[in-house]
């Protein structure tokens, strides 16, 4: 089915870019929702938004809550969720007592990397009839305009 990536040209420019917007959203939602039954992870999506956090390096409870969207207690509970099936460690801070560091254990990365081998191995499934390189240029200027959009609603992140 084809969907109309833009808005008519005498549409106000502020209404082309909601319409946009709104079809973003709803695009990156469902690729979002494909991609994670593909990563076939045998976990909720916050078990992985929470591995993924931590892919990059340990982090506290307080900075992986954040980095996550959601609240420390909820965090808290996915994380011993996560214990309990050896993904991950949390042990107290060396320099600071008070807070707890997590970890990916070596199960908790295999888990994560092999998920996503999986979710790249379906959308290159999903563009098989595309040639390679337009499936490249594709996926990158699609990841590019994504970076771009997150720049702008999250400068500080960068």
């Amino acid at each position: 089915m084809h969907i109309p990536l833009g808005a008519p040209s005498d549409v106000p420019p502020g209404q082309r870019i909601e319409i946009a917007a709104h079809g973003l959203l709803h695009d990156l939602g469902r690729l979002n929702r494909a991609l994670f039954r593909a990563g076939d992870f045998g976990l909720t999506r916050s078990e992985v938004s929470v591995l993924d956090a931590l892919a990059a390096a340990p982090l506290r409870v307080t900075e992986l809550a954040r980095r996550t969207g959601m609240v420390q207690p909820r965090v808290t509970v996915l994380l011993q969720k996560l214990e309990g099936r050896e993904l991950v460690t949390r042990h107290r801070c060396a320099t600071d007592r008070r807070a707890v560091e997590t970890a990916l254990t070596p199960a908790g990365r295999r888990l994560l990397d092999e998920g996503r081998q999986r979710m790249a191995e379906a959308l290159l499934r999903a563009l098989r009839t595309t040639p390679v390189d337009d499936c490249e240029r594709a996926v990158c200027a699609a990841r590019q305009s994504v970076a771009t959009l997150a720049e702008a609603m999250e400068p500080e992140a960068t």
